[in-house]
């Protein structure tokens, strides 16, 4: 396993970091717990030595599951979480209404002081821990100011509860600002082979300042390990459902690129879902890539995507493909 600097900070991540979005069960149909903390045991047994959770990750279940599975190996790893989308409060920005099991919450954006300050510590206590190694702000919200935002940041910092701030989904202008109230370690947007929007500012600029860029959803949400099918149905709650990629045309020709990439996977005894994984992590400013994981089948297959480099003659060839896929339209719903 490879591990990268984030930034000016102190924290390295492992290249494959553990998502523990999925885990938390809200938007994914729901989780099992067993093999929630099995997953995160075995990625660290791999070598992944990173988890990037949040509270709104299930309402703070996935905090909870990633400190079960962490016990007692705190020492092994570097926890990121993020603050700034909350439920029990109409303070701030309303984001979306979430609606499963017949209850619906209000999601808001609140990243004023007192509520960061307040989250930090509900956090602290949920994962176990003393100190966060990264904190970020999930989501802009526009009722506060980022230099209040990142006061706050700064006051964890200097009280050692936070080892680095990081931001998430901001755009190069709102990391531009952030970074002059507090050295802004990351930021965590979006991307895939399928969504490359950052390419066009927000990557270059994180890269031209030294500003790490920890990618979510590098598999598209598992669309790019071809286990896909146009027809396929999901389970009640699965938020993918209403995505542009997951439908039958969309999800008809990313097959159809998959099927290009088989005889690299062949070629590094791998699977296609790894191929990606590894194009994505040597773009040229991609730090880290997060990648969630059910149970232990999954998380060491996962781990296994930075155990082997594409040469540059399979990067031409995938960019190749990739540029088709482009042209057939498939990618103007990103």
């Amino acid at each position: 396993m490879e591990y990268r600097q984030l930034g000016a900070s102190s924290v390295k991540a492992s290249v494959i970091t553990y998502g523990a979005w999925a885990i938390g069960g809200t938007m994914w149909g729901g989780s099992d717990e067993k093999e929630a903390i099995e997953a995160i045991h075995a990625s660290i047994d791999a070598g992944v030595t990173s988890i990037d959770t949040a509270p709104i990750y299930g309402y703070g279940k996935s905090e909870e599951l990633v400190a079960k599975a962490t016990a007692g190996k705190r020492d092994k790893v570097q926890i990121f979480t993020k603050f700034g989308l909350v439920w029990d409060s109409t303070e701030g920005e309303h984001f979306f209404d979430l609606t499963e099991n017949g209850k619906t919450e209000n999601i808001y954006r609140n990243a004023h002081k007192k509520s960061v300050i307040a989250e930090c510590e509900r956090s602290l206590k949920r994962l176990n821990t003393d100190h966060i190694d990264l904190y970020q702000c999930h989501w802009r919200d526009h009722t506060a100011s980022l230099e209040e935002t990142m006061e706050a940041l700064q006051q964890l910092l200097k009280e050692g509860k936070i080892l680095a701030a990081g931001v998430s989904n901001f755009t190069a202008d709102e990391i531009k600002e952030a970074n002059t109230f507090v050295p802004i370690a990351s930021n965590q947007p979006p991307y895939s082979m399928v969504l490359r929007d950052i390419e066009k500012d927000v990557l270059p600029f994180c890269r031209d300042n030294n500003i790490g860029t920890i990618v979510y959803s590098p598999l598209q949400r598992g669309l790019l390990t071809g286990k896909f099918k146009p027809d396929h149905k999901f389970a009640p709650g699965d938020h993918r459902a209403s995505q542009p990629q997951f439908q039958p045309e969309f999800i008809k020709k990313t097959n159809a690129f998959l099927e290009e990439l088989k005889p690299l996977a062949a070629k590094y005894h791998t699977t296609v879902g790894n191929v990606v994984l590894n194009w994505t992590i040597h773009q040229p400013g991609v730090t880290v890539a997060l990648v969630g994981a059910r149970d232990a089948a999954q998380a060491v297959e996962n781990a296994k995507a930075a155990s082997f480099k594409l040469d540059a003659a399979d990067l031409e060839a995938i960019n190749n493909s990739l540029k088709k896929l482009n042209e057939s339209g498939v990618l103007a719903h990103s």
